[in-house]
Formats: structure tokens, sequence, C-alpha cells
């Protein structure tokens, strides 16, 4: 994207807050939080794509609390459909590529193996079906646009709407409570936000379109991640490893949420590190890293 102009909506999350210095770097950025942009604000949306003339639109933007989106499903389709379909006609009419997140929720997580971008999506929950709706839209209604899918987020900036991220959760959990308990049957690859904005920013250098898998490198259950985030973080105490409560009234999660990608060695793309050296570099700069373990 050298000297190009980008536009990242969603700009104050986690993904966006990584990839605003990252692309200032080589062109000229706006990068607007939810209170200067609203993505479901049509006319808004259509004027700063007017006004800004981006040569790339990066939407960050979503509405991803799984159990909300159950339970909201108009602004669940509102901003992660509805929102994005609008994006990329206005891409498409100014002539923008866009650059759109999805999730491996699209899958129902029953596969023996790692997702491929070619394997058939099969979402079980507002949140994954009105994803998966957002992917359609962004490759339906825009001939310049690239769907990345990814995993188990976490980074510097944190989510507002979840309290922060996982490791930071799982590290005041673990202080106030001494103990723990997480699911050990849902699989994933945790990716660190610095890592996939990289290689983010190294995609758009490509100019790859379509649908791209990116992840750092291996696979975990939540248990493991939570066993890692412990260890970096020297904290002593118990973990238990429980089974997914999938009764009745309970939100869907894929038992295996772990992608693998098919194209990123035909594009020439650097493969992502593996998830524990990633988050031990995490966990270092939030200064969440501590030696020798510690009892609590």
């Amino acid at each position: 994207m050298s000297g190009g102009r980008a536009l990242i909506t969603g700009a104050r999350g986690q993904l966006g807050s990584e990839l605003s210095p990252l692309l200032a770097r080589s062109g000229d950025v706006w990068a607007p939080g939810r209170e200067e942009l609203d993505v479901t604000d049509d006319a808004a949306v259509a004027s700063a794509i007017a006004d800004f003339s981006p040569s790339v639109v990066i939407n960050c933007a979503a509405f991803h609390n799984v159990d909300r989106c159950e339970h909201e499903e108009d602004r669940s389709f509102e901003v992660n459909a509805r929102a994005v379909k609008r994006l990329a006609e206005a891409c498409a009419s100014s002539g923008a590529r866009l650059v759109h997140f999805s999730t491996n929720y699209v899958f129902d997580g029953t596969s023996d193996e790692p997702y491929a971008e070619n394997d058939r999506p099969a979402p079980r929950t507002v949140y994954a079906i009105s994803k998966l709706a957002g992917e359609h839209a962004a490759l339906a209604y825009s001939p310049e646009a690239l769907v990345v899918r990814t995993s188990g987020l976490y980074g510097l900036r944190g989510s507002e709407s979840k309290g922060g991220n996982f490791v930071t959760r799982m590290v005041a959990r673990a202080r106030e409570q001494g103990e723990l308990r997480m699911v050990s049957d849902q699989m994933l690859t945790p990716t660190y936000t610095a890592d996939l904005a990289r290689a983010v920013g190294e995609v758009l250098e490509l100019g790859a379109l379509g649908l791209l898998h990116l992840t750092n490198a291996g696979e975990c259950s939540w248990y493991e991640f939570t066993r890692a985030i412990m260890e970096v973080a020297g904290i002593d105490v118990p973990v238990e490893p429980v089974e997914t409560d999938s009764g009745p009234g309970m939100t869907q999660r894929p038992r295996n949420g772990v992608l693998r990608s098919t194209r990123t060695a035909a594009l020439g793309l650097s493969p992502l590190r593996p998830w524990r050296e990633a988050l031990t570099d995490y966990m270092r700069a939030a200064g969440l890293a501590a030696e020798p373990a510690r009892k609590v």
C-alpha cells in the first residue's frame, strides 16, 4: 500500500489500533473510531469515502459479542452484514479496495482437520451467520475485496465490548479468584493483533483478493491457552479443564476453530509465527509477563 491512502473503520479496537500506525509509515491514514464514523450510517460512510478518497478501506468494525448477538439479531446483521454491503458498494463506486475481517465461527467445528479457505462454512449462531453474510456482501459487491478470516484475537488495545481481551481477563480472574476453570474441548489458534496487522500490510502490498485465512501458527485448546498465559505471567493457580456446556439456551461455539491457509504459500506471504511465541511477546509488551512464578 506504499503511498496510498487508507481509511480504517472501527480503528479504536484491537486490530484497528495496530493497523493505524503500521500503515501510516507508508501512506496517509484516517482511522476514525465509532463515535467519528459509524459504519451503520450509510450517508456518513458514503461521504467519508467520497471526501477522503482512500485507495483502500479496511473494515475493523464488528459486533462480536457472541452471546449478545443471539439476543440482538437486528444489530448483528446491521453491523456485520448490511454495513459491509454499503462499504462494498461505496468502494466499488470509488475504485477503492475493501479489506474485511471475518471469523473461524463461520464453520461448525465438527471437522477433525483445520479449516481451509475452500471448506464449506456451516454457521451455527447469529454472530456466525451475520459474519458469513458480511463475507458474501463484501465479495459480491466489491470486485477488489479481500476477506480475511482469523481467530482468537488479543492485543494491547483490548476489546471494549468484552472488557479487555482473553489474556487480561484470565490474569485478572486468576489473581482475584486463585483458581480457574476453562473448556478443554474447543480448539483454536490464538492470534496476536500485532502479527495479524503486519501480515495484512504484507497482503496489501501483494494485492491479494478473495478469501484468505490468517492466524498465528499452531493450535491449542482454550484450556491450553489459559495454562500458557499463567505460565508466562508467573501465576501459580490451578486450572481445571472442563467440557463445553452445550445444553439448551447455551450459545454454540465451534469445537474445532482452527484455520489453515491454502493460499499463503502461493501468494509468497510470510507465515505468522507460532502462537506461544507471539503470546510471550505480547505479555511482555503489556507488562503481564513475570519471573519467577508466584502463588496468589
